[in-house]
């Protein structure tokens, strides 16, 4: 991140950072991608991303090419598995929708549907996603955020030294088969694909790499296992951890409104999709940026 800030120069930032009242997340007001970003801008952005997990920015009229430059400057994008469903122009945006024309979807309708931190099944995850709003439903289509950390903080003592220690794997695969009965979004891998997204292994509690903070690191989407434990101990312990992620009140519900993009951290967090009526057309741009391995 040095480089990105000896490119940026030194003008005053604008920038108004709102936490919301609850477990996560923050608003961004004063954030004009059409001029240059400021170095101080770009600090008080990084920083709010550490201390909040989730920043909103409101009403955000970019282009794909203006989200990818952003992306950009926290790291190294990530290209998604599916690239049938990248932009022809930005390959580095995932376009996720439900919209289908001439009877194909134009974009990964079912993303999100079991809760999940993006990537975790590659050697090296997500940093973090940015999520741009493109078309939205009337109805639903609201996306929840788990904290990791308060799952992890808030743990009984006794589970908390159980998973001390422990690595679980994580799989692209767990749970694509179930995906492709629900939905026409998932087509059949090729094995070049497959070997893509060969299962990782990674901690069960990481530290988060800039804070030193510990999260829980398991999601129902990708993680299949506990090394080392027998199955029905490895599943029971998994469901037990997945339950205590998602109390209410480790979660922020987002509730879109036009173009919102929120910039979310992988390592900090899971999200989920709560859907929308089927008819109705959503549309929004994703770019993932390139995190660290986990420890």
């Amino acid at each position: 991140m040095s480089a990105v800030l000896s490119a940026l120069h030194d003008a005053a930032g604008v920038l108004r950072i709102r936490p919301f009242a609850g477990p996560l997340g923050a608003e961004v007001f004063g954030l004009d991608l059409a001029q240059p970003l400021s170095r101080s801008d770009f600090l008080q952005l990084h920083a709010a991303h550490l201390e909040h997990h989730v920043l909103v920015f409101r009403d955000l009229r970019i282009t794909p090419a203006q989200q990818v430059a952003f992306s950009r400057l926290f790291g190294p994008l990530q290209i998604h598995v599916l690239r049938n469903f990248q932009l022809a122009d930005n390959p580095e945006v995932l376009i996720v929708s439900n919209i289908v024309e001439d009877g194909k979807p134009i974009g990964l309708g079912d993303a999100g549907h079991f809760w999940h931190s993006d990537l975790s099944y590659k050697e090296t995850p997500s940093l973090g996603s940015m999520l741009h709003a493109q078309e939205l439903p009337l109805d639903g289509g609201d996306t929840l955020f788990a904290n990791m950390h308060l799952a992890y903080d808030t743990l009984p003592v006794a589970l908390k030294n159980t998973v001390s220690g422990l690595r679980a794997e994580h799989s692209y695969l767990k749970q694509y088969a179930e995906l492709q009965r629900r939905s026409p979004w998932r087509p059949n891998l090729t094995q070049a694909q497959i070997d893509e997204v060969a299962p990782v292994v990674h901690p069960v509690v990481r530290t988060h790499p800039e804070t030193g903070r510990k999260a829980l690191f398991v999601s129902e989407h990708f993680t299949t296992r506990i090394v080392g434990l027998p199955a029905d101990e490895s599943a029971a312990l998994l469901d037990e951890l997945f339950q205590h992620s998602v109390k209410p009140e480790h979660i922020y519900r987002h509730q879109w409104q036009p173009h919102d993009m929120v910039f979310w951290d992988n390592r900090s967090l899971m999200h989920l999709a709560a859907g929308c009526p089927a008819e109705q057309r959503r549309k929004l741009y994703r770019t993932t940026i390139e995190g660290d391995v986990p420890f």
